[in-house]
């Protein structure tokens, strides 16, 4: 994980006592903290600081959470910084659509100082682990060409917009055309086994991707009662 003391978080929450809880636990441990109480502020802290991370509550004045989060993911210069979604909204529909739009780990409320913490250090790490993994190569598969280093997916020759996560998983899957990966092996490898989901989660990600894929969705199968594979026979070039 990088030196906490250059570690900047992003709290976006609109409860004062809670952002002055989260800021008191986070300076203690070596963070610097920016805060904002509304989402189209909190949207201009995160374009003119770039923090590490952000804490984004989904219940916001004006833009809310899903709202913001979907900016951050969606711009090419923000997209990269990890979202922790904190909210007392804990129904897995709520779960899944924090995910959906490239949440990286969703922590329901109340919860302890010490477990946000644990969970801001872990989402660090495993995208530090992504920073500077050597799997940079351009895969190429049938009709399909990704790009890690540029987070570019091409089919046919145009690009298509995928969240941080739905990335990762059309990566991992592409990676090893005919292997079968089950939901929990997805689950530790494109959302890290530090994440608590449900292989729900996983089936809604794959649909997403399935659906921007177009006419080459068929080369992501679903093996049924066991998980998903890309399609062994898809060219390599």
């Amino acid at each position: 994980m990088p030196d906490r003391e250059t570690t900047t978080v992003l709290i976006v929450e609109d409860e004062p006592d809670l952002r002055e809880i989260l800021r008191y636990n986070l300076e203690r441990e070596g963070f610097k903290v920016i805060e904002s109480e509304d989402g189209e502020a909190g949207l201009a802290l995160l374009r003119k600081h770039l923090p590490k991370i952000v804490l984004l509550d989904i219940m916001l004045p004006g833009m809310d959470g899903v709202e913001i989060c979907r900016s951050i993911k969606y711009d090419p210069q923000t997209r990269s910084i990890p979202v922790i979604m904190v909210t007392a909204r804990g129904d897995e529909s709520d779960i899944v659509l924090g995910l959906g739009v490239g949440a990286d780990d969703y922590i329901i409320k109340p919860f302890s100082p010490r477990e946000l913490v644990a969970r801001i250090k872990a989402v660090l790490r495993r995208a530090m682990v992504r920073h500077e993994s050597s799997a940079d190569e351009r895969i190429v598969r049938d009709r399909l060409v990704i790009d890690p280093p540029r987070h570019e997916l091409r089919v046919d020759g145009k690009k298509i917009d995928l969240t941080p996560t739905e990335f990762r998983l059309i990566s991992v899957l592409a990676s090893r055309p005919g292997r079968v990966f089950t939901r929990d092996q997805l689950i530790t490898r494109v959302l890290g086994d530090e994440v608590v989901v449900t292989e729900r989660n996983v089936d809604v990600h794959v649909r997403s991707v399935r659906k921007k894929l177009g006419e080459a969705r068929e080369l992501v199968e679903t093996i049924r009662g066991i998980g998903y594979r890309f399609r062994e026979d898809a060219e390599e070039e």
